[in-house]
């Protein structure tokens, strides 16, 4: 039986510890009432402007999801209310068919899932996702989906409209190839074995996709890169690419339990890796260096990476790899060195809104009066 589980909220003035062992986590929804669903991103290190999340939290539970800090700003714990305390947005599909609508839309590609995973669990009732492919199917939008889960086969049908009609991608997340492993880092998510064969099922059909090594946790999964990148070589993914561990705010207690309790003997190991990729620190929060790493054991992996990816034709269009063509071409950004502290809560974004500690879904209203919480 899992309990509650979160740490302290930096946007609550109080925190409170329970004297006797927390109560069972239990599922629980609240409606959002988003006025707009598209995010506007301008960060230089990501490679979209828009973006798509029908969801807030995530059933999938990963212990490193760099989206926890944003379940704050709701008067959440970034804990175990990120997996069980759930939002959903019904009324996506027709807030994005307004947006395509607009005559200063100009049929820009949209990323779902680039906040929590489009496609856990919750979808398979709620459908928010699929309505929003069909405003896409509709609109000859393209767009580009981020996602662990096998439900995504279930969308073959119009992702293949939408190749006809604009373009589709699809980028399957798979950073472990061990299932036992897979399983103690990211609990609820599908095995690696499931989403080697949503690849499969989806290279068949004609649709792009890839493989998403992400994220790459020094001296935990980094050896599994030739094994995960052969078998979706095998299944016909036409790239590959891969990104860094992030621990932003209060992922980063989140992920040490985790990690803690489920490796004890590696702990400390894994640990001083991540470490050894961020200048001494667990995070680097600053763009250019977030999405990667520095300093030998990096250059390790990374040429672990290339190599094999070339070996195996897959095409490294790497993310890590722009972001860190991004850090090489901005003065002063030298992601091997720190000259100031920066905050949990500055890097987490802004505080939750009043009264979002007593009315949790009603705070999920108000919070959404912009649409989206901020990409980071």
């Amino acid at each position: 039986m899992k309990r509650i589980e979160n740490p302290p909220n930096p946007y609550l003035s109080a925190h409170r510890e329970w004297l006797e062992p927390p109560p069972a986590v239990a599922l629980e929804v609240y409606q959002d009432d988003s006025r707009n669903i598209l995010s506007h991103n301008d960060s230089p290190d990501i490679p979209f402007r828009w973006s798509v999340n029908p969801y807030r939290g995530c059933q999938h539970a990963c212990a490193y999801c760099y989206a926890r800090p944003t379940h704050e700003y709701l008067g959440f714990g970034a804990g175990t209310d990120f997996d069980t305390r759930l939002t959903v947005k019904p009324d996506a599909a027709a807030l994005l068919a307004r947006a395509f609508s607009r005559k200063t839309w100009q049929r820009e590609s949209v990323a779902f899932g680039g906040v929590t995973d489009c496609y856990q669990p919750l979808e398979a009732v709620w459908r928010v996702t699929r309505a929003c492919l069909e405003v896409c199917r509709d609109f000859a939008n393209p767009l580009a989906i981020v996602t662990k889960s096998y439900l995504v086969v279930r969308d073959i049908d119009l992702l293949t409209q939408i190749s006809r009609r604009a373009s589709a991608s699809v980028h399957i997340s798979i950073p472990f190839a061990d299932a036992a492993l897979a399983r103690q880092i990211e609990p609820h998510a599908p095995s690696p074995q499931r989403r080697f064969e949503a690849l499969r099922l989806l290279r068949q059909a004609g649709v792009d996709a890839s493989v998403f090594v992400a994220p790459i946790i020094p001296g935990l999964n980094d050896r599994d890169i030739p094994a995960i990148l052969e078998q979706a070589a095998e299944c016909g993914a036409n790239g590959a690419s891969y990104v860094a561990l992030r621990l932003p705010g209060s992922t980063q207690p989140v992920f040490l339990e985790r990690l803690r309790r489920e490796l004890p003997l590696q702990a400390a190991r894994i640990e001083k890796r991540i470490r050894d990729i961020r200048g001494g620190r667990l995070d680097d929060a600053r763009f250019g260096c977030r999405m990667t790493g520095t300093g030998p054991y990096w250059d390790a992996i990374r040429q672990l990476f290339d190599s094999t990816a070339r070996r195996l034709g897959l095409d490294d269009d790497s993310l890590a790899r722009r972001c860190a063509e991004h850090a090489q071409a901005t003065p002063g950004s030298d992601c091997g060195s720190h000259t100031q502290e920066t905050s949990a809560a500055s890097r987490a974004g802004p505080p939750a809104p009043a009264g979002a500690a007593r009315e949790p879904a009603a705070a999920a209203r108000r919070s959404a009066a912009t649409g989206q919480l901020e990409l980071f």
